[in-house]
């Protein structure tokens, strides 16, 4: 008799670890770090491969899972009631219920899941090839319960939703990203680089060009000595070319082009054709998103389009390097001209001019401002205030304060911006 009860307690014990195990194991392979994973069988881990191919089919993977765990904890069960009963009599059913409902509790569910839960990773390269044989043993139950599993819910109207989709594995990577806080310059510039390239695809050229009042032409009917001069003095390296009317742009010319024929011609620049020497323009629509836009610079091997409206007005013109700056944040060389157009006070506000877009702003200072009825602060003001504001107007919208600087004629060319948290902790009580 004592030897029966050894034993018994002895297959209660290991039965018991056995449930630690698939509730562990349950916890890590669920908890377990993807990208870790993928990395780690790109680099030749077996085991990392290993739990990559179970995750793959992960209701099989669960199934026998919970398939083992639910046989040991119940034969655990039994066997402690039948012990009790033996030992007791029938009082030793709430014996057994209760001890075991301890025991399974501490021991084979919170105790192992809260190790697997802060060390997911190992445990999961750990356990992945005895899990793998537990799975294949179990495939032809699993794969019967799944039926059912199916096969009940259908009956409700509930179908089984496919994998995430492109939009939801988007919306996945996006939180991935939010959840990295950390504070320091290289995270924050990190964190804004991982948005930006998420957003390229939201994000129309209209919003990013140089508008047509900012770029700089070349009437291409002008003396060829004047054209060499505007094109030395622009800080710009590709220039649109036009004739007769600043809309007919007639081709974009390159400044090394022009350095190459002047060289070749000598003093001779009379004869000079500069269209000839010029690059055809490209021409895209104000709609076109940036990520299409990136893609087709890199598959046309150009650097430079001409931004034209429904009508085949030109709006402005957009680079390649308009496109990397959305990523990278402001990309300056000694050639270009200084000023962001932004300004820091030191009461928290920040002094803007109208044409920065919001977008460089909710980059440069962490803010969330809407950009989808506006690209430009001075557009999202208008937006707002449905009029033209005078000077000194001061408007509160979308938890900031706007102050109205300076305006010119219908153009609104400087507002003060300032979070209403630091605007509500400089006012006087």
């Amino acid at each position: 008799m004592d030897t029966t009860i050894l034993v018994t307690f002895g297959t209660i014990a290991v039965l018991l670890v056995l449930s630690a195990f698939f509730s562990g194991s349950e916890t890590a392979l669920t908890a377990a770090s993807p990208a870790r994973m993928h990395t780690l069988e790109q680099q030749g881990d077996p085991r990392a491969q290993v739990v990559n191919r179970l995750l793959a089919q992960k209701d099989r993977l669960i199934g026998a899972i919970l398939l083992g765990n639910n046989l040991v904890n119940i034969l655990a069960s039994a066997l402690a009631t039948s012990l009790l009963i033996s030992l007791v009599g029938e009082a030793g059913v709430a014996y057994a219920t209760i001890g075991m409902t301890m025991l399974v509790l501490i021991f084979a569910e919170v105790l192992p899941k809260t190790y697997a839960i802060h060390n997911a990773d190992g445990i999961a390269l750990a356990v992945s090839r005895t899990l793998r044989v537990v799975v294949q043993v179990f495939s032809p139950v699993t794969v019967a319960v799944q039926w059912i599993v199916r096969s009940t819910l259908s009956l409700f109207g509930v179908r089984i939703t496919s994998p995430l989709g492109a939009s939801l594995r988007e919306e996945e990577l996006r939180g991935a990203i939010e959840l990295h806080t950390g504070e320091g310059e290289e995270e924050k510039h990190a964190r804004e680089m991982l948005r930006s390239i998420l957003d390229l695809a939201d994000v129309d050229v209209e919003e990013i060009m140089v508008h047509r009042s900012n770029v700089i032409t070349i009437n291409v009917d002008q003396p060829t000595e004047k054209i060499v001069d505007e094109v030395l003095s622009s800080p710009y390296t590709r220039l649109p070319l036009w004739r007769d009317d600043p809309d007919n742009i007639v081709g974009v010319l390159h400044a090394k082009s022009l350095l190459r024929a002047v060289h070749t011609q000598q003093a001779d620049l009379e004869h000079l054709d500069i269209v000839e020497i010029a690059n055809n323009p490209w021409f895209i629509p104000e709609t076109t998103d940036l990520l299409a836009q990136l893609q087709a610079f890199r598959q046309r091997q150009e650097h430079f389009a001409i931004v034209v409206d429904e009508y085949g007005e030109v709006l402005g013109v957009v680079t390649l390097e308009d496109i990397l700056e959305e990523v990278v944040g402001e990309i300056a060389d000694e050639y270009d001209i200084e000023g962001e157009g932004m300004r820091a006070l030191r009461d928290g506000s920040v002094v803007v001019e109208g044409t920065v877009t919001i977008r460089d702003l909710n980059r440069e200072f962490d803010w969330r401002l809407p950009d989808e009825e506006a690209s430009t602060i001075a557009g999202l003001v208008l937006h707002e205030a449905r009029r033209i504001p005078d000077i000194g107007q001061v408007f509160a919208f979308h938890g900031f304060r706007f102050e109205i600087l300076r305006r010119q004629r219908n153009q609104i060319t400087s507002i003060k911006v300032t979070p209403l948290a630091e605007a509500t902790e400089a006012s006087p009580e």
